[in-house]
């Protein structure tokens, strides 16, 4: 925890550090809000980044455990301003770098690399699951609020190949998915449940309120089980569908304190019915918060909602299915409802 709070600390003076060098491209933004199933979106429109360099679109097809030969921008020589020092879980002997996201539209946006190549087709390990939620706690005991993403496999909308989570901070009690999840009655709260207003297949967790105060053990067992069970039902949801693309399945994960969000993906992109462009989706679509390069993307989102972009790149939900093939694994569909305001 020691090493969590002080990268922690040092993210505003790092920051400022880190753009006056030119080492962080800071690209600004606004916000727009969408409400729609029961969630208040986050479109965030951003021109700047119509100048961004692209990045070569990536094939996860021949991933492989070594380090691929192409120019790996999570492995060292790390850029100093870049660099915010390593964590390292003495149980597992996992070491991790912790790096500025070099394309920032939202300050302080840092990523948590496995030091050791992994690739991003893999799942989160036990203790990768630790790791972020300790950076997670360590921000709330220094007065903020960060959440945590993955995108795992070639239809998650990941840009690299060296495996990865990155941590956004949070200027209110979102991110948005997460104040849906909050609002929702269940009658297990150690079971998945899903998000029955969202028009896309998605396994939620809810964390106990005392895992904070938990030792390293009870953390390590409390999040590899929640994670292994969102997973095999992303799992068992791509099996529901006869048109899946074969091989390992893509999905967006998510967490926060107080819940873990699995999301199965069937495309990476949308293609926007007004403007016939693509929409690249990551997790932080799923999360609630969508982002947009110009005023006409934005209409276009706006108009053909939120809800169809991410069912189209997501999969139909079967929760009620699996619920009614593992009712003593699942709190089930119909446990779920949105809490009264």
């Amino acid at each position: 925890m020691r090493q969590a709070l002080e990268i922690i600390n040092t993210l505003p003076d790092s920051f400022q550090r880190a753009l006056e060098a030119g080492d962080v491209l800071f690209f600004p933004s606004t916000v727009h809000r969408y409400v729609e199933h029961n969630v208040e979106f986050e479109i965030r429109l951003c021109p700047a980044l119509q100048k961004k360099p692209q990045l070569p679109m990536l094939d996860f097809s021949t991933a492989v455990e070594v380090q691929p030969k192409k120019s790996d921008p999570f492995a060292p020589p790390y850029v100093p301003n870049l660099y915010l020092g390593e964590l390292r879980d003495e149980q597992e002997d996992a070491e991790y770098v912790i790096l500025f996201n070099k394309y920032s539209i939202v300050p302080h946006h840092f990523l948590m690399v496995t030091k050791e190549y992994q690739p991003q087709t893999k799942p989160l390990l036990p203790p990768d699951l630790v790791q972020v939620y300790m950076l997670l706690l360590a921000a709330q005991r220094a007065g903020r609020r960060f959440f945590a993403f993955y995108n795992c496999g070639d239809l998650s909308g990941a840009s690299q190949p060296h495996k990865h989570v990155q941590l956004l901070p949070l200027e209110d009690d979102g991110p948005p998915i997460e104040r849906l999840a909050r609002a929702t009655k269940i009658d297990y709260p150690d079971r998945p449940f899903a998000l029955e207003s969202l028009p896309y297949a998605n396994h939620v967790r809810r964390l106990p309120p005392s895992l904070a105060m938990g030792t390293y053990d009870v953390l390590e067992r409390t999040l590899a089980d929640a994670f292994l069970s969102l997973l095999d039902l992303t799992v068992a949801t791509v099996r529901h569908d006869p048109e899946y693309p074969s091989g390992t399945p893509s999905y967006n994960f998510v967490l926060t304190l107080e819940h873990m969000h699995v999301i199965p993906r069937k495309k990476e992109n949308h293609v926007l019915s007004e403007t016939g462009e693509p929409l690249s989706v990551n997790a932080l679509g799923f999360a609630g918060c969508l982002l947009v390069k110009s005023e006409r993307e934005l209409e276009a989102v706006k108009g053909e909602g939120v809800g169809k972009i991410l069912r189209g790149v997501g999969l139909e939900s079967v929760h009620d299915i699996l619920a009614s093939e593992h009712p003593d694994d699942l709190g089930g569909l119909h446990d779920g409802e949105q809490a009264s305001p």
